[in-house]
């Protein structure tokens, strides 16, 4: 049941009258680690760890999906970067870049088989073998924006952007194969949806920065994808939710630095699916009651799957996590 819902309402079409519950991103934090038995970095680098976590997300947290992909590295390292796989107080981190033009960059052969993608992609078929329509199984990728901060360099790659937009543009492209790849043999290994994670954050890319070179790329994505895709933008996203919405794009899981739900909804329209709805800022400060409060916001305001706006941070207590479904289904009888 938990699936069909959730799949459901990432295409906006939960007719069901029931909420539903989950996030594209991490919803590792050390309390659930702790309650798991399964800590960073082990649940980034070994498969059956990765899927004891996930599995967390449906089993302890009550949400109606599962994410195996803890990190935003997988693909960077099975790329070549020197990643720093993190511990259970750090997420992990790529190291020095290391390409410095669009001519350097070179797809091995072999991706999905390198750690970095073979892990993940055994933690996927797990899932979705052991869970079945308990919930959805959700997979990761990230786009080309993303992983051209990893290989080149966040401040290289912007001022390329200004300085050498058609060199800019040839990095995405040669990069966007990566992104397909992996996609697809997640696919292939059980994913039922993707998350499409681009940090095209409104302090790293401008809203025209974004109709150049990204809205473009992330419609050709959501058409070549065989299965709903879910855009994630960290940040203030009120200056190009309209355009995300014109993408073909199933879902888009926003930030609450956008605003309330209530604006989400009104700036996306009436046929992108929205995510989130719940700010890490509280989840990490405020209590389960807060929290309550603002799902049933949520709920109210028409956002379809209620969540996380982000990655959670791993001092996070599992007692809010926690609250977000404790509301329950029926958006009529919801409450704190």
């Amino acid at each position: 049941m938990s699936k069909s819902l959730f799949m459901d309402a990432v295409v906006r079409d939960n007719d069901s009258g029931q909420t539903v519950f989950g996030t594209g991103t991490s919803i590792a934090c050390q309390e659930l680690m702790e309650q798991v038995g399964v800590w960073f970095p082990d649940a980034h680098l070994e498969a059956e760890k990765m899927v004891a976590l996930a599995a967390a997300g449906h089993t302890v947290l009550g949400f109606d999906v599962v994410m195996p992909l803890f990190s935003v590295c997988h693909e960077a390292a099975a790329l070549g970067c020197n990643v720093n796989w993190g511990g259970p107080d750090a997420m992990p981190e790529s190291g020095k870049p290391i390409y410095g033009d669009a001519d350097d960059i070179k797809i091995p052969d072999d991706l999905p088989d390198r750690p970095g993608c073979k892990v993940p992609l055994e933690a996927i078929s797990i899932l979705k073998k052991r869970l079945g329509d308990d919930a959805a199984v959700c997979g990761k990728v990230f786009g080309s924006w993303t992983l051209a901060y990893h290989l080149f360099g966040v401040e290289n790659f912007l001022i390329g952007t200004i300085d050498d937009p058609d060199g800019t543009h040839r990095i995405l492209e040669k990069l966007m194969p990566v992104t397909l790849r992996f996609a697809r043999a997640q696919i292939d290994a059980g994913a039922d949806c993707l998350l499409l994670a681009d940090h095209a954050t409104r302090d790293l890319c401008s809203p025209d920065a974004y109709r150049d070179f990204l809205a473009e790329m992330h419609g050709e994505l959501a058409r070549q994808i065989e299965v709903p895709l879910i855009l994630h933008i960290c940040g203030d996203t009120a200056d190009r939710i309209g355009m995300i919405a014109q993408t073909g794009l199933a879902c888009f899981h926003w930030d609450t630095k956008l605003g309330a739900s209530e604006k989400a909804r009104e700036l996306a329209g009436d046929e992108l699916s929205l995510m989130g709805g719940i700010s890490n800022y509280k989840l990490l400060k405020d209590d389960p009651e807060t929290i309550a409060a603002d799902a049933v916001a949520a709920v109210k305001a028409d956002i379809d799957i209620i969540g996380p706006e982000c990655a959670i941070p791993l001092t996070t207590p599992l007692a809010n996590l926690k609250a977000i479904a404790k509301i329950g289904r029926n958006p009529a009888t919801a409450s704190p």
